[in-house]
């Protein structure tokens, strides 16, 4: 076989680097999904699709990526990571404001540096607590960023600043002087060739031996210390990478939006939604907290015009997913997949599936019937 094909169980796979080979589906999935993204604007000019929020979408996904290094290989859930994600925003914003950087380039960089910073602080005093502290702890610090943001003159309030150096005109993105819709396309290649390098990036980390002492880590940090690991250090470690993925996000969030404000990048609900969107997208795989994030923020996009309160129709989808597809949207989607394949070979799976349904709704109406008659009538 050559290089880029190995054979496995009599099966031809594509070997996209050392240690990663996909199956022929697998890896047709991935060659269209990189298509669908290259495509994305121009698919946004002739369907209603939201180039904008989709772009956003993008880039709260590769929040939860990082996120999902600490959620699916230690067992940490942080509910702080509007921190970093907000330290990146407002890193190119006072870059650009009160410095007058001009270079994309450089912003970005400062984006990451500063969340990086931050992410090493935080996890230095989070790394030895577990559970329900670990994740008090990162929203604690979460809300004194905010709380310090807000309240400061340098940040403009809750005004917020602009990413334009000059005040009318946006970033230089490779030395070149865009106008708004260039701009933003050219941002967008650029967002989706990071998100590429940092998913591979990921891959790599979490299938080297630091990524497997995180999952010890993770099973149990007694046996992981007994065994020589060094527990709060790659903890630490672990926090700040996470941090990482976070203030490129935020950087990137920054550049698009141009305009950085605390709200949208710092409250405590956006550290909520960005974990929500690793759960959605699918905590055991790679590249479900990006489609988490498209997902999630085109629903909360919609639901902002359709619905008055709209954080609690994400609350439902959440239940949702949580009852119907508790791997998620990714990680359903392989047993969703044998499920269809086996009532397609046997069609009196499909009636059974019906006659589940239907009796599952008889019981539930019986029951609220008779609830109903117990609180008009009281109990015979």
């Amino acid at each position: 076989m050559s290089r880029f094909f190995v054979e496995r169980d009599g099966e031809t796979h594509v070997r996209l680097m050392d240690g990663m080979v996909l199956s022929r589906n697998r890896a047709v999935l991935a060659a269209v999904g990189l298509v669908a993204l290259l495509a994305v604007p121009d698919i946004a000019r002739v369907t209603p699709l939201s180039f904008a929020t989709f772009h956003q979408g993008i880039l709260f996904g590769l929040a939860a990526v990082g996120l999902n290094l600490l959620l699916r290989h230690t067992q940490l859930v942080s509910f702080g990571h509007a921190a970093f994600f907000g330290a990146g925003a407002y890193a190119t914003a006072v870059l650009a404001s009160h410095y007058d950087v001009s270079s994309g380039f450089v912003l970005l960089l400062g984006a990451v540096v500063v969340a990086t910073a931050i992410a090493l602080l935080v996890g230095y005093f989070v790394a030895g607590y577990l559970d329900i502290y670990f994740a008090l702890l990162t929203l604690a610090f979460n809300q004194v960023l905010f709380a310090f943001v807000i309240q400061s003159a340098y940040f403009n309030y809750s005004d917020g600043l602009r990413v334009r150096p000059d005040g009318l005109n946006p970033p230089t993105l490779f030395g070149l002087e865009l106008g708004t819709t260039a701009y933003d396309i050219v941002l967008y290649y650029v967002t989706v060739g990071l998100v590429i390098v940092s998913l591979l990036a990921m891959w790599r980390l979490v299938n080297s031996p630091f990524g497997r002492a995180l999952d010890a880590i993770g099973q149990n940090r007694t046996r992981a210390r007994f065994i020589g690991i060094p527990v709060e250090k790659y903890v630490w470690i672990a926090v700040t990478i996470s941090g990482l993925y976070g203030g490129l996000a935020g950087g990137l969030f920054g550049l698009l939006q141009l305009h950085v404000r605390p709200e949208p990048t710092l409250y405590v609900f956006v550290s909520g939604e960005i974990l929500f969107m690793a759960i959605l997208g699918g905590v055991n795989t790679l590249v479900g907290p990006i489609v988490g994030g498209i997902v999630l923020v085109y629903l909360l996009n919609l639901s902002r015009f359709y619905v008055e309160y709209d954080h609690a129709l994400t609350g439902i989808v959440l239940l949702a997913v949580v009852v119907f597809l508790p791997q998620g949207i990714l990680g359903s989607v392989p047993k969703i997949g044998a499920g269809l394949e086996r009532r397609r070979n046997d069609p009196s799976l499909v009636r059974r599936d019906v006659s589940a349904v239907v009796s599952s709704i008889r019981r539930g109406a019986s029951r609220a019937i008779t609830t109903a008659r117990i609180i008009l009538f009281g109990v015979n």
